[in-house]
């Protein structure tokens, strides 16, 4: 009985000392780069076959965690013609209205304008306020019952938010910051929020430990949030109603045409910025922009700032009419020759 030959197992290469120093001396270098944890984390999520160890949210956040350290703070932040702030001297009553309308839990406050910022209101310091005023207007009658409210009628809402000592410290940070980084910073300093300068000390955005933490999670809705309307809409007809702030990566790829060509169009991010580009200045509601090849833009919603809502389009093709014939006067009829019959004797 003859044996069969057995297929030898695949052997490894084997690694000398001179080898392995040589790899050493090509990191050292920089020809070579030794392998990280975070790309062996980075090529497993990427693959297939790990469905059953991670779901696909778990795969998200963990793929969020990876890149938080390549987001900056000019990524994710409010930018100014979207913050709501206050004045310094704004009434009490206002305020009170402005938190219940706005849905937010903190304001920036500013003197007189968004470039002179002085802190940040917080409902809790305002309703704590609100309730320390009313319990010691109650405290100063002589005679109290345990069924007794807070005396809220004799409340002066009228006093302007700059003679009280409400406000807190807000953080300044510049554009290029990383947003881990600043994240780190507001866990220290205990203050969430920031404002973002730019290069001259003016106000060009807020970020909100809210908006660090989305980059993990994804967003993050309360109670009190409305539903909000996708940013690119898309019609039976065709077209496409854009919000104005809807990035120009996206809009290109929903309608399937590149708007980032140019060299002027390379600096721009939203739509709204390449609409108000090709405008030369900021559009009037109606005004219809023609864009790149066969598109064009029609302003839907804007005020004296900026556009706030387009809807993107083919320009209409316009169909030249037949000519008509000229019809000849009746003065022309009159005078005009008569023509001949044709000589039909002729063989």
């Amino acid at each position: 009985m003859t044996e069969e030959p057995s297929v030898p197992a695949p052997s490894k290469p084997i690694e000398t000392p001179s080898t392995g120093l040589f790899e050493r001396l090509m990191m050292l270098v920089g020809l070579k780069h030794a392998p990280s944890i975070r790309e062996d984390i980075e090529d497993a999520l990427a693959e297939a076959d790990i469905g059953s160890e991670f779901s696909q949210r778990e795969r998200d956040m963990l793929k969020n965690v990876l890149g938080l350290r390549a987001n900056r703070v000019q990524d994710v932040m409010v930018p100014r013609a979207d913050i709501v702030a206050v004045s310094a001297d704004i009434s009490l009553g206002e305020l009170l209205r402005l938190f219940r309308t706005a849905g937010h839990s903190r304001f920036p406050v500013y003197h007189e304008t968004l470039d002179d910022p002085r802190g940040m209101i917080h409902i809790r310091d305002f309703v704590g306020y609100v309730s320390e005023r009313a319990e010691r207007k109650l405290g100063s009658r002589r005679r109290k019952t345990p069924a007794d409210s807070p005396d809220l009628e004799s409340l002066d809402l009228s006093v302007t938010l700059s003679s009280v000592k409400m406000l807190r410290p807000v953080l300044f940070v510049p554009p290029s910051m990383l947003a881990l980084d600043l994240l780190v910073k507001m866990q220290t300093t205990r203050t969430h929020m920031a404002l973002v300068i730019d290069e001259y000390g003016g106000t060009d955005g807020l970020v909100s430990i809210e908006d660090l933490v989305e980059i993990v999670v994804g967003e993050i809705e309360d109670e009190h949030d409305l539903e909000e309307t996708p940013m690119i809409q898309s019609s039976d007809d065709g077209t496409y109603v854009v919000d104005a702030r809807a990035d120009l990566k996206d809009v290109s790829a929903a309608i399937g045409v590149d708007l980032s060509q140019g060299e002027d169009a390379e600096e721009i991010d939203t739509i709204g910025g390449l609409v108000g580009m090709l405008a030369g200045r900021v559009p009037v509601r109606g005004q219809i922009i023609p864009g790149p090849g066969t598109l064009e833009f029609e302003v839907l919603d804007a005020d004296p700032r900026r556009v706030k809502r387009v809807r993107i389009q083919q320009q209409a093709v316009k169909q030249k009419e037949p000519v008509k014939p000229k019809r000849r006067s009746k003065t022309q009829a009159v005078d005009a020759p008569a023509e001949s019959p044709p000589d039909t004797e002729k063989a």
